[in-house]
């Protein structure tokens, strides 16, 4: 079984994730933000396999070099924002300099696309394509987890004012993807608190 842990990196407080298997040695990390010191040191005595990008914005991406360089590992992020990883300009970075420096990152080693399935952990997990917020924008599924980045928040969706982002195109990721799984699958989002696909059909006000 997966195991998750949440680390809140950066000014805009973005959720990373480090999956780790039950023996605690190995890890995969997704979505590793700016000043990523916590992460860091949490993994420091752990074997990363791998890297996954639910999108490249700035505060989704900030630590990705560093980490890339420390363990080896590879890097996931889908085809739509290949490009993101070594554009200030498309990734935000150069937008809010106030925030931080420009991010410049090497490309991504694999791409990810809908339906594929990864296999780490000794687990399977399976990618949607849920552009709207970005893109390329994917959310990951695995047990009865979805961590999905900026699409679906508790009470709130991701913005659509950004590169590449689309208003219809985010609802019908939501309602043609996500709603479609069940009802007690939990979410947990790229800023934010957990929760569920059944809660957010019932309460969340922007669906």
């Amino acid at each position: 079984m997966i195991r998750i842990e949440t680390f809140k990196l950066g000014p805009m407080e973005t959720n990373a994730y480090l999956l780790t298997d039950e023996s605690g040695q190995k890890g995969v990390v997704i979505d590793p933000g700016m000043k990523p010191g916590p992460l860091l040191k949490r993994i420091k005595d752990m074997e990363i396999e791998a890297i996954l990008l639910t999108h490249a914005h700035l505060d989704h991406i900030g630590g990705v070099q560093e980490l890339r360089e420390l363990k080896k590992c590879p890097v996931y992020l889908h085809d739509a924002e290949s490009d993101w990883l070594g554009s200030p300009k498309l990734n935000g970075s150069a937008r809010w300099p106030d925030v931080t420096d420009p991010i410049v990152v090497e490309p991504a080693e694999y791409a990810l696309d809908e339906g594929q399935v990864l296999e780490f952990l000794g687990a399977k997990i399976k990618v949607f394509h849920t552009p709207g917020h970005s893109p390329g924008s994917v959310s990951f599924l695995f047990d009865n987890h979805l961590i999905g980045g900026d699409v679906l928040f508790r009470l709130s969706v991701g913005r659509t004012d950004l590169s590449g982002g689309d208003w219809n195109t985010l609802l019908d990721s939501i309602h043609g993807k996500l709603f479609e799984l069940d009802d007690d699958v939990t979410v947990y989002p790229g800023h934010g608190p957990k929760t569920t696909i059944g809660y957010e059909k019932q309460n969340n006000p922007y669906i």
